[in-house]
Parts: C-alpha cells; structure tokens; sequence
C-alpha cells in the first residue's frame, strides 16, 4: 500500500514517512520510514490494537484476568471473547460491518455510536503515535474495506488530524473503492486511498523469489 501510494502520487519511497491504515472487519496501522516498516499495530496476534469488528483491540491485561474470574472462563473462553465476541459487535450487539452500524445510528441508536466513536477513536491514536515515533508523517494511506469506502469515517479522521497538516478535500472524498487523493493540492501532509490487492503483492513477491533460484 505505502508503495503503491508514492508511486500514485509521484514520490520516492524511501523518502517518506508513511502511515497506512488497512482498517476493516480487521484492521492495523503500520508506520513505515524510507521504505521500511518500523511499527505496527498488531502483535503476537491480531487482537492488539485498533477495534475490530469482533476482536478487541488494546486491552488492561488486569481486565482479562478479572473476566476470567467473574464469568468463570477458561483460556479458550477468554480466547472467544477477545476475538469473536468483542470490537464493534460486543458493543453494538448489532453487527460486526460498519454498513449495518452506520444504518444503526442513522436510527439513533446510541450503542452504534458509542461503538462509532470507540473505533475511530483508536485509528486517530495510533496515527498520532506513529506521527511522533516517525517524527512527523508525509503520507497517510487508508484501504482495506471501511478505508476504501466508509466516508464519513475518513472525513472525521482527516479533519481530527487537520492540525497536522492535512487540508482535506470533501469533494475528493465522496470516492468510494478507488484509488484517490483525499486531500487539496497544498497539503502538508497527503492522505490517499489505494484499495487492497494483496493477490498481486503475493504474485509479485513469488516472481521474485523464483527470479533468483
């Protein structure tokens, strides 16, 4: 995505500070400098970090070991809870997609809300974070399903972080599924849109690696 994007908008890779939000039913962050990726959301396994549509995300390790005394869980137990039954399903009790979740609070539904908020309030902290280990950011990137088509969510994060730099482009922004600049001419900082192809980085990476046998 980070590449893809420089060569979208006509930059030298190894030159930037990237920050790629590949957020959907999962999601991560991914803080990249001259081409190399430094940090990233994840951990061990997917439920560190951001808010998912059924995992977690960052949580007090304190009210993992108080849930498995109070609901009397096991290692598997908690291990269902934290990926399948938690994020924006646990919340809204509605949905894991963001599609049934904006329907939801467009019927005033305060739990969708509150998950809402909780999701793209994760996103703005990591962004932010990584802004600082990077030492500023010169592109941000979003993909993955609700980064490719959820507008209000980019709109709110770009002006959020509007103090960064970003003059962020409205009408740019009613783009759904394609590759796009989201932000006006002038900005300081770049934000853009570059829908997943995981199945070419795999071909590409294969050719390569066959290349040189």
């Amino acid at each position: 995505m980070s590449r893809r994007a420089c060569e979208f908008l006509g930059l030298d890779y190894k030159k930037q500070r990237i920050i790629t939000c590949h957020i959907g039913n999962g999601g991560s962050i991914t803080a990249i400098a001259d081409g190399k990726s430094i940090d990233t959301s994840m951990g061990l396994t997917p439920t560190e970090g951001l808010m998912m549509g059924t995992r977690v995300g960052d949580v007090d390790p304190g009210a993992l070991v108080y849930l498995m005394k109070q609901e009397g869980l096991d290692a598997d137990g908690l291990s269902t809870l934290i990926n399948k039954k938690s994020g924006v399903a646990g919340v809204t009790e509605i949905s894991s997609d963001m599609r049934d979740i904006e329907n939801a609070i467009a019927e005033g539904n305060e739990r969708a809300k509150l998950a809402l908020d909780m999701y793209e309030y994760r996103i703005i902290k990591y962004i932010g974070a990584y802004t600082a280990v990077l030492g500023g950011v010169d592109v941000i990137v979003f993909t993955g399903g609700v980064g490719e088509n959820q507008l209000s969510t980019r709109e709110f994060v770009c002006r959020q972080l509007a103090f960064l730099g970003i003059d962020f482009d409205g009408e740019a922004n009613k783009c759904r599924g394609k590759e796009v600049e989201i932000t006006k001419k002038d900005s300081k900082v770049k934000v853009v849109v570059i829908p997943t192809d995981e199945e070419l980085v795999i071909a590409q990476d294969t050719a390569e690696i066959v290349s040189k046998l």
